[in-house]
This record gives C-alpha cells, structure tokens and sequence, in this order.
C-alpha cells in the first residue's frame, strides 16, 4: 500500500481506490469519493499520522461533469426517501 501524507489530504480530495487509517484495516474514505469536512477533524481529532491507499489522489473535478461523485449525496438521499416512505405505506 502507498502510505499518504495526512497533510496532502484537503477538502475535496478524491483517491483511485479506497483509503484506510494507518492500521490498513478500517476505512478512511471509499474510492472516488470526495474528502469532506468531518474526514478532514476525524485525522485532525485522533492525530492520525499517515493514511495508507493501493490508489492515488485523482485531479480535481468539475462538479458539473457527467462523471461527478459531488451530486451522488442527494440522489442516494431521494432514495433513502423513497424507501421510507414505501415502508410507511406497508405498515398502514
């Protein structure tokens, strides 16, 4: 596994393959996914000191690409919704 430096990692940040903490057994944050503000205290709170990946750090992306993970949040929210209200319906 590659070891990554914790200061390279900044909001936004997105890897080829899914990242873990420096035990190289419980995940830090899954393939492609965006680095948000609560990975970035998580390091900072339990003073991580590296991260560890089989990946790399993608470029930045457009958030209005075809291929963007950044709008992936709401959409499994709309079904999460669904599912809900589904279940309400079952129940009555």
């Amino acid at each position: 596994m590659n070891k990554i430096d914790i200061t390279t990692i900044h909001l936004g940040s997105r890897f080829s393959a899914d990242v873990y903490f420096d035990d190289g057994v419980n995940m830090f944050l899954g393939a492609r996914k965006p680095a948000k503000h609560y990975h970035l205290a998580c390091i900072k709170r339990w003073a991580v000191p590296f991260l560890l990946s089989e990946g790399h750090e993608l470029p930045p992306e457009d958030i209005n690409s075809k291929n963007s993970t950044a709008n992936e949040e709401p959409a499994e929210l709309e079904e999460l919704e669904e599912v809900d209200e589904l279940e309400e319906l079952e129940q009555a």
